[in-house]
């Protein structure tokens, strides 16, 4: 079992970056390959980016490449989204996900409460 939690959401000017993290709790997090989505008001679930466990393996979302980047540090339990050159169209609610690695989110089986990003023109 894993729990997860984020933070770091807030409040960001078009341009400007924002750092997420999510902690999760649980004995095995290093061997669970990690994810990222994101939820607009009246949008379906988004994926933005995977890590596998070890690091190495990384897969973003086309609309995030080149802006945003995931780590893990597996030795704090923590994964990490790095948001750079934000758009509006970034602004929705961030959910951390745990388990799976493709881009459906059907195949992550822990999830976090989610932190909102809101990004102003």
């Amino acid at each position: 079992q894993v729990q997860l939690v984020e933070s770091g959401g807030g409040l960001a000017q078009a341009g400007g970056s924002l750092r997420l993290s999510c902690a999760a709790s649980g004995r095995t997090f290093s061997t669970y390959a990690m994810g990222w989505f994101r939820q607009a008001p009246g949008k379906e679930r988004e994926f933005v980016a995977s890590i596998k466990w070890s690091g190495s393996n990384t897969y973003y979302g086309d609309s995030v490449k080149g802006r945003f980047t995931i780590s893990r540090d597996n030795a704090e339990n923590t994964v990490y989204l790095q948001m750079n050159s934000l758009r509006p169209e970034d602004t929705a609610v961030y959910y951390c996900a745990a388990g799976g690695w493709g881009p459906k989110p059907y195949e992550y089986p822990y999830w976090g409460q989610g932190t909102q990003v809101t990004v102003s023109s």
